[in-house]
């Protein structure tokens, strides 16, 4: 595998405190213990560092609900559990990146599974002429999975970071990246993307 700079992006995708915190708004969720455990923030943080030295685009993606998640809607056991969990509310602690964004770095919120779902996702990356994405962050088998399969439908070529991916346990991680996704992302980890990108 190679990647062009010019033609690749880094999606570090909902890598909050609440997500993978561990004093989050879902710490007791098994994620924060997952990303931890497989030093999911810190493969990501080395993602972003060496696209960014590369002259590839890193784009951050966060889930953003405004306070009381007056406009969230509560149609998925998910997206209930947000709202009951008053988590992910802008401009609080729970929202804040755990990655930070560098110089040059893109900042898309959103408010569903998908980073593509009603955002500017794929208006930014047109006009960047990106064609290939890569992703990482959390929840491997909610928000990372979700952006993959769009990626793929958008047309875009996706590679997945295996290793800088966490969710709440190795059975849905296992699922997201055996099963799920073998047919619609190349699948690699940290070390193969970085080498890929050289």
């Amino acid at each position: 595998m190679k990647l062009d700079p010019k033609a690749t992006a880094l999606l570090v995708i909902d890598l909050q405190n609440d997500t993978v915190g561990e004093k989050g708004a879902f710490a007791s969720s098994g994620a924060p213990a997952f990303a931890k455990e497989h030093g999911v923030v810190e493969k990501a943080t080395r993602l972003a560092d060496a696209f960014r030295a590369a002259g590839a685009q890193v784009i951050h993606v966060w889930h953003i609900d405004e306070p009381g998640h007056v406009d969230s809607t509560r149609n998925a056991e998910l997206y209930r559990s947000i709202a009951e969990a008053d988590a992910l509310v802008r401009g609080t602690w729970g929202a804040e990146p755990v990655v930070v964004p560098g110089d040059g770095d893109v900042v898309v919120e959103k408010q569903r599974m998908s980073s593509f779902n009603a955002t500017t996702l794929d208006t930014k990356l047109r006009g960047l002429g990106t064609t290939t994405i890569v992703c990482c962050g959390a929840w491997t088998n909610w928000a990372v999975e979700h952006t993959c399969r769009d990626a793929a439908d958008h047309g875009y070529e996706v590679v997945v970071v295996t290793d800088a991916t966490a969710t709440i346990s190795e059975e849905f991680q296992r699922a997201a990246l055996d099963f799920a996704l073998t047919t619609v992302a190349t699948r690699s980890t940290t070390d193969e993307v970085l080498a890929a990108l050289d």
